[in-house]
C-alpha cells in the first residue's frame, strides 16, 4: 500500500461509538494514525473496542462522533459502503464466514461479483489467490471438508480478491490451534513483504 504525498493510510480522530442507546460505550475519544505500509496490531482485553474500530474503518458501521479517513476518503461522505469495501478494504474475520455450500474457489470469487469482471477472470484470480495461500490443491473443497487453518487461509484469499489497498484482520488466529495459527500469520507476513 503506497499513497501519494505520504498521506497516512488511516486517520481516526476523537472517534466515539456506543451501543444499546448509549449504555455500552465501545470507543470514547479514540484517535489513531496508521501510515501507509505499516502493520499495526491493536491489542487489549475482550470488549475494549478492537472489533468496533475495525468495523468502523471497514464502513460496516458508522461513528457516533469524530471522523475516520481511510486512504484519503472521509468515511462520513461514503454513500455506497459496499462499493468502498469492494475497492478499498479486504476483511478477515476471526471466524472465516465462508459460505458452506460453495467450494473454496467459489468463496474466493464472491467479493468479485459486481465488479464487472468476467466469470473466467474471476475464476482465474480465485485460483491464483488460493495458490498464493498454499491451497491450490483444495480449490474444490467445501468449508466442511477443510481444516480450520485451511478455512482461514481461504478467508484470506477471499479478502485479497479485489486487490485491496488495506487489509483488516480481526483476530484471524483466535479460533485456531497454535500450528494453524502460525501458518495463517506466516501467510499474512508473506503478503506484507510482497
Amino acid at each position: 500500500m503506497s499513497e501519494a504525498c505520504g498521506s497516512p493510510a488511516i486517520v481516526a480522530r476523537d472517534v466515539e461509538k456506543a451501543y444499546e442507546l448509549g449504555r455500552i460505550r465501545a470507543l470514547t475519544g479514540m484517535s489513531l494514525t496508521v501510515e501507509a505500509g505499516e502493520w499495526v496490531a491493536i491489542v487489549g482485553p475482550s470488549g475494549c473496542g478492537k472489533s468496533t474500530l475495525l468495523h468502523l474503518v471497514a464502513a460496516l458501521d458508522h461513528v457516533d462522533a469524530g471522523h475516520i479517513h481511510v486512504l484519503g476518503t472521509d468515511l462520513d461522505l461514503v454513500d455506497d459502503a459496499a462499493a468502498y469495501r469492494r475497492r478499498t478494504v479486504g476483511l478477515v474475520f476471526q471466524l472465516h464466514n465462508l459460505l458452506p455450500s460453495l467450494s473454496a474457489v467459489e468463496n474466493v470469487e464472491v467479493p468479485m461479483f459486481g465488479t464487472g469482471r468476467p466469470r473466467r477472470e474471476r475464476r482465474r484470480q480465485a485460483h491464483v489467490l488460493l495458490e498464493r495461500v498454499g491451497l491450490g490443491h483444495r480449490a474444490d473443497g467445501r468449508p466442511a471438508e477443510l481444516s480450520g487453518g485451511e478455512r482461514q487461509r481461504v478467508a484470506i484469499a477471499r479478502a485479497l480478491a479485489n486487490d485491496p489497498r488495506l487489509l483488516l484482520a480481526d483476530e484471524p488466529t483466535g479460533s485456531l490451534d497454535s500450528t494453524a495459527g502460525r501458518r495463517v500469520l506466516d501467510v499474512l507476513r508473506e503478503l506484507r513483504e510482497e
